[in-house]
C-alpha cells in the first residue's frame, strides 16, 4: 500500500501560508508561500518548529521547476529502453516532381526508403493516411515520417533526384 504524506498549513497573516511536512525518517520541512509568488523552502529542527536549519528561498520558476523534478514520473522506466530516432518533415511535391499528378502507390516510398507518408495536406485541408491511389498533385505537401535516412530518401525522390 502506498503511504500518504499529510502537510499542515498555517495561514501567515500579511505574509501568506506555512506548509509543513514530516518525513517518514524523521526531518520536518516547510514550504513558506508569500503571497507575492516567492517560496521559502525551510529545514526544521524535529524537537523545535521554530527553529529553522536551513532555508532556500524560491522564485516562483525556481519553485515551477523543483516541483516537476520533484514529481515522479510513472513512465520514466519506460523511456530508458525505448530509443526511437524518428524524424517528420513536410516535402513538397512541386511542378519538377515525376510524381505530380501520380499516385502515391507509384512511389513505392515505403520499399524502397523505410519511411511513410502519413499524410498529405493540400491547400486547406489534410488527407490522414493517404492509400496507395490517392493523387499527388503540384502544391501538396507530404508529411513523412521516417529515420532521417529514409526521410532524406523521400524527399531525392519526390524532388526527382
Amino acid at each position: 500500500m502506498e503511504r500518504t504524506a499529510h502537510p499542515r498549513k498555517t495561514s501567515l497573516p500579511g505574509v501568506g501560508a506555512r506548509y509543513d511536512l514530516s518525513t517518514d525518517a524523521g526531518h520536518h520541512l516547510s514550504v513558506v508561500v508569500h503571497q507575492d509568488g516567492r517560496r521559502i523552502l525551510a529545514f526544521h529542527d524535529p524537537e523545535d518548529d521554530d527553529a529553522c536549519k536551513d532555508a532556500a528561498p524560491l522564485a516562483p520558476h525556481e519553485a515551477t521547476v523543483l516541483a516537476k523534478l520533484l514529481t515522479p514520473d510513472p513512465v520514466a522506466h519506460l523511456k530508458q529502453h525505448v530509443e526511437i530516432d524518428l524524424v517528420t518533415e513536410h516535402i513538397p511535391v512541386t511542378a519538377k516532381s515525376p510524381y505530380s499528378g501520380r499516385t502515391l502507390g507509384d512511389t513505392q516510398v515505403r520499399s524502397r526508403t523505410g519511411a511513410s507518408i502519413v499524410a498529405v495536406l493540400r491547400r486547406t485541408s489534410a488527407e490522414p493516411s493517404p492509400t496507395p491511389d490517392f493523387r499527388f498533385a503540384t502544391g501538396d505537401v507530404l508529411v513523412v515520417v521516417g529515420t532521417r535516412e529514409g526521410v532524406d530518401a523521400v524527399a531525392e525522390l519526390i524532388a526527382g533526384g
